[in-house]
């Protein structure tokens, strides 16, 4: 094969991998590509991190950390020897995990990390969830809060119900929103339902899709589009195959992308707004009423003694005339089934023009 050829046969081959790098990056297809997007990582206590070669990489702009996780653990240890021997177990992870927290947390603010702190919500009180929360997080007014709602199972996982419950705590406590993270599965779930789920469907959503495209996937609900997108965790990065690499972490460690620049995302953190609400207005539609029936005036009685049997029977047959006409007026008025009924109609079209107002003064 000549020079000509292989120069040739380089130019195309350097041609075809240009769309699969930064080139075809796009907000939903491979956005980790694209070298000016901010790169978040989160971890927990068991991942080994070193902060200062973390630091280096001058994409990766946060680090968001497990908090607390459920509800906190009792305060007595009681029982018989082997359930106190697990109680004082869990009480000196849990004291070691609060430590390594705060001690991660310094180091990373020190480096110039943006930081954020979230809670693996589960079964069990979401307000005394939400306190443990702010007594582990100690959340500052620059970090991010957010709230972990794994799956739908609420036996095992907290409820969106107690989600709700969560958010508002924590906006009444610490004056800003927590972040939702949440998978496809519950993502859709909340967004299907959104008049019912009224805060959770406007939280900024940290969404968990491990594949390289979501085309397709928003707009959902009130969600345009992520506000956070977890790509890698340690079920699909591998030593030898890894969607994208962090110099001091090990590959179980969960890597984000941000759909903006570093200096963006330093200027929008900590996140805790509530998004625009676009759910459809319904607007009831007055229509026709019945007219009031007519009835004609009550006969008078007569007042001869020999007619009076006569006139009773007239005034009866009035009377009852009367109530069968405004019976049937009442039927039409509240029968739903009517054509005359209100007629609540939805749609996008009747909504109301946008005010000049803060989007998160639900509360």
């Amino acid at each position: 094969m000549s020079v000509r050829t292989c120069l040739a046969a380089v130019c195309v081959f350097t041609v075809q991998m240009l769309p699969l790098s930064e080139a075809a990056a796009t907000e939903f297809f491979r956005p980790w590509a694209d070298p000016k997007r901010a790169i978040v990582l989160d971890g927990y206590e068991h991942n080994v991190i070193d902060l200062q070669k973390v630091a280096g990489n001058k994409r990766v702009t946060a680090f968001i950390h497990k908090g607390s996780d459920g509800l906190p653990p009792p305060w007595r240890c009681e029982g018989n020897e082997t359930e106190k021997a697990f109680c004082r177990t869990t009480w000196q992870r849990y004291v070691i995990s609060k430590e390594l927290y705060q001690t991660r947390r310094a180091l990373a603010k020190n480096l110039g990390l943006k930081w954020g702190a979230y809670h693996l919500g589960r079964a069990g009180d979401p307000l005394e969830q939400a306190r443990h929360f702010i007594d582990f997080a100690d959340p500052q007014p620059d970090e991010l809060v957010a709230i972990d709602i794994e799956g739908l199972d609420s036996e095992k996982w907290m409820s969106l119900e107690d989600a709700e419950r969560f958010a508002v705590y924590i906006r009444s406590e610490l004056g800003r929103y927590p972040v939702l993270y949440a998978n496809d599965v519950v993502a859709r779930k909340i967004a299907e339902n959104r008049s019912r789920y009224r805060i959770l469907s406007r939280l900024p959503l940290w969404y968990a899709r491990f594949k390289p495209a979501i085309r397709g996937v928003f707009p959902k609900g009130n969600w345009d589009s992520y506000q956070i997108w977890q790509f890698s965790h340690i079920g699909n990065c591998t030593e030898k195959r890894c969607a994208y690499r962090v110099a001091g972490t090990d590959t179980d460690i969960d890597v984000n992308v941000v759909d903006m620049t570093p200096d963006q995302l330093r200027l929008a953190w900590p996140l805790g707004h509530l998004l625009e609400d676009k759910t459809p207005f319904v607007y009831p539609i007055p229509v026709a009423r019945p007219d009031r029936p007519a009835i004609e005036d009550r006969p008078d009685l007569p007042v001869t003694r020999w007619a009076f049997e006569w006139g009773t029977q007239e005034a009866l047959s009035w009377r009852r005339r009367k109530v069968e006409a405004y019976r049937q007026y009442a039927s039409l008025r509240l029968d739903p089934a009517s054509a005359t009924a209100i007629d609540p109609v939805t749609t996008a079209a009747f909504r109301e023009p946008a005010q000049d107002r803060p989007v998160n003064d639900l509360y």
